[in-house]
């Protein structure tokens, strides 16, 4: 009987029922993208999701995080100004230091997979109990990158 069980399926629909009685749509829409992508001939995509997945989403996320500039609702004059403020300096430097982590976080989960599994349940905990925001992987990977010695 447990032959026939699908744990990475079980696994899905437990993160499933989490996103959906935390509330947290992020959760809950990626594993039901993925049960369905599963669950039907789609899952033939599963190496193009994970060969592009993330940069996908970094794209997205970035597309979001640009949205006011280009919109207009952060004025470029005020864009100019902020890089005389001390405040904005250093969220210049934060986010280039955030950013270098994500590369060391990159590289850590390439070289080593068998850490992914645990980056990847402390985001999912993160997001659905915490109400955090699923970018933890990277970051994460990174900040574990600094801990335990590797590139």
């Amino acid at each position: 009987m447990l032959s026939h069980l699908d744990v990475n399926l079980i696994v899905l629909l437990l993160l499933l029922v989490v996103g959906i009685f935390s509330h947290n749509s992020a959760v809950t829409i990626a594993a039901a993208v993925l049960i369905v992508f599963k669950i039907t001939p789609l899952s033939e995509f599963f190496p193009l999701l994970q060969q592009h997945g993330l940069n996908i989403g970094i794209i997205i996320l970035t597309i979001g995080v640009l949205t006011p500039i280009a919109s207009g609702k952060i004025p470029g004059d005020a864009i100019l100004k902020s890089f005389l403020h001390w405040k904005s300096l250093m969220a210049i430097a934060v986010g280039m230091f955030v950013a270098w982590l994500g590369a060391r976080g990159v590289s850590l989960m390439s070289n080593q997979p068998n850490i992914v599994a645990g980056l990847l349940i402390g985001t999912v905990a993160g997001v659905a109990v915490l109400r955090g925001v699923p970018v933890g992987p990277l970051i994460a990977a990174g900040i574990l990158s600094l801990l335990i010695g590797q590139s």
